[in-house]
């Protein structure tokens, strides 16, 4: 009696050890389940993250590629939260090899979240969107009150004085519209070069129209002095804008986060997918006589 009882503590005992190793097979699988269900979680909370700085690079206006940063942090946010989930749970299982599939997708996103940060920055900062919106709102304002302006001048010529008027007139408004022309490629361009170039042809035009207006001013009768003051004065308006527009285009915020969404982005986002969905694919695998 007293051997038999000593077999049924030794199993016993036996019992608890191995229980004590391995959790409680209820415990176990709802860890498992909480462990397939967080890993789901954090493949969705990733792809907001990459959605998110997608949507703020792509947005038509500033206040739009604002919010969506908003949204692009907070989904960052959430995906960290997730990662401390799993690895807890995962290291209480004692899953090593989905423990490490997850630390090599938080290696590979600690990159990402870099490169990401750094096109958010940029895509919120929108500065070839400002110098387009200088360009269609106050440059074009400028180039209409030039215009109004000299049709004033133009109208206050005697006949015989008339054709050489709306000559002078003209190369003025050819020489201001063909820099207004300009601001579109160059808010587009990144090469530092052709920007410089662009700017040189904005000097040499604006220098033109200014020697023509010159030019008008000297034949004019002194009742179109006004009107030629009011043309001067929107003249500097326009290079006032232009140089604005060119200083915001030459930071290039705009293109530059497009460029790295575009060039870098997609082999980083792959990367992180790629162990995501490795890790799923083994939690899927994990079951009671697997469990370790």
């Amino acid at each position: 009696m007293s051997s038999q009882l000593s077999r049924l503590i030794s199993i016993g005992l036996t019992m608890m050890l191995v229980l004590a190793c391995r959790g409680n097979p209820t415990t176990v699988l709802s860890r498992l389940e909480e462990s397939r269900r967080s890993a789901a979680k954090l493949r969705l909370d990733f792809s907001q993250v990459a959605d998110s700085s997608n949507r703020a690079v792509m947005a038509d206006t500033e206040e739009g590629s604002r919010l969506v940063a908003l949204e692009s942090r907070a989904a960052t946010t959430a995906v960290d939260k997730d990662v401390a989930t799993l690895q807890q749970l995962l290291g209480g299982l004692n899953f090593k090899d989905e423990s490490r599939m997850l630390s090599e997708f938080n290696a590979r996103f600690s990159e990402y979240r870099l490169l990401d940060g750094r096109i958010v920055e940029l895509a919120v900062e929108n500065t070839n969107l400002k110098a387009q919106a200088l360009s269609f709102g106050p440059a074009s304002e400028a180039v209409k009150a030039l215009a109004d302006s000299l049709s004033a001048v133009r109208s206050s010529f005697l006949p015989k004085d008339l054709e050489r008027a709306e000559s002078l007139v003209a190369q003025t408004l050819l020489s201001v519209r063909e820099v207004q022309v300009l601001h579109a490629p160059h808010i587009a361009e990144r090469q530092e070069e052709r920007m410089a170039a662009m700017e040189r042809q904005m000097a040499d035009l604006d220098a033109k129209a200014r020697t023509t207006l010159s030019s008008l001013r000297e034949i004019a009768p002194p009742e179109a002095r006004p009107a030629l003051a009011e043309a001067l004065s929107a003249l500097d308006r326009f290079k006032a804008v232009s140089a604005q527009i060119v200083e915001l285009s030459r930071r290039n915020t705009h293109v530059l986060s497009l460029d790295l969404s575009l060039r870098k982005k997609p082999a980083l986002v792959a990367a992180c997918s790629e162990r995501l969905v490795a890790l799923q694919d083994a939690l899927a695998l994990e079951g009671p006589k697997s469990t370790r």
